[in-house]
């Protein structure tokens, strides 16, 4: 049979409850993985938002290109068609860009605004771990000397240990008693906090959907005026190369 000593420092008696122990963790623990989620939300709304440039940047990209395409100078019509889809790309891109200014105020300058909190938190639970340590080894000082023969020095030494534990267990439990309380009211202002957030970016979204089958229309439409430039192209280069042939022949 092994026997394990006390750990030095450690006190015989339980100056924190397990019940007040339990419920810290558990309150810590929601905060953590609330800033994990939020963390992970705010990262993938910049994504989302730099997917959206992008699409609408190429769409306009493909539209210049097209308007740069030697048909146009040769076929009214076509010149047209490509015009209005330039137009109509550099419209969608600014209404694009209007909606992640939109997400960018809305949705993901609060998230990093609320991010912002869980530094000061994680040090204050840091804190309170270094006066839970300090309580920890002055309640052992004292139970040290409670247990020595009550002589004149060791009452003395008894009598400053306690003194010098005062103040220290007074710092810890207003410590405790500070996150214990600001925990959980931090914990359940997440939702009025994220509300308007995520009620803007539901209208966002709404109106995207509205635009989406004309970005399809335009979309369907460049690739086709593309097409039918490479097609023209071709044509334009394979009747050249008959021409020079001929010519070459005769």
């Amino acid at each position: 049979m092994s026997w394990i000593p006390f750990k030095i420092g450690q006190p015989k008696k339980q100056i924190v409850p397990k019940t007040v122990e339990r419920d810290f963790e558990r309150e810590y623990g929601k905060l953590q993985q609330l800033e994990e989620q939020t963390k992970r939300l705010q990262k993938d709304m910049k994504k989302s938002t730099d997917a959206d440039l992008a699409m609408s940047k190429s769409a306009v990209k493909i539209s210049l290109d097209l308007l740069s395409n030697p048909l146009c100078e040769q076929d009214q019509d076509f010149l047209n068609m490509v015009t209005a889809l330039d137009t109509a790309m550099k419209r969608m891109d600014a209404f694009n860009q209007e909606k992640v200014n939109q997400i960018q105020k809305t949705v993901i300058e609060p998230l990093k605004k609320f991010g912002s909190v869980f530094p000061s938190l994680n040090m204050a639970v840091k804190r309170r771990e270094q006066a839970l340590q300090d309580y920890r080894r002055l309640q052992a000082k004292v139970e040290k000397y409670e247990e020595k023969e009550k002589t004149g020095p060791v009452l003395a030494k008894l009598h400053q240990a306690r003194e010098e534990l005062r103040p220290v267990r007074d710092d810890f439990e207003a410590k405790n008693k500070q996150l214990l309380d600001e925990m959980p009211r931090f914990y359940n202002s997440r939702l009025d906090y994220f509300q308007p957030s995520f009620e803007s970016l539901i209208r966002a979204q709404e109106q995207q959907e509205e635009t989406r089958p004309h970005l399809q229309r335009l979309t369907l439409m460049g690739r086709s005026l593309a097409w039918r430039a490479q097609v023209r192209d071709r044509g334009h280069r394979s009747c050249t190369t008959r021409k020079c042939t001929r010519f070459s022949e005769t």
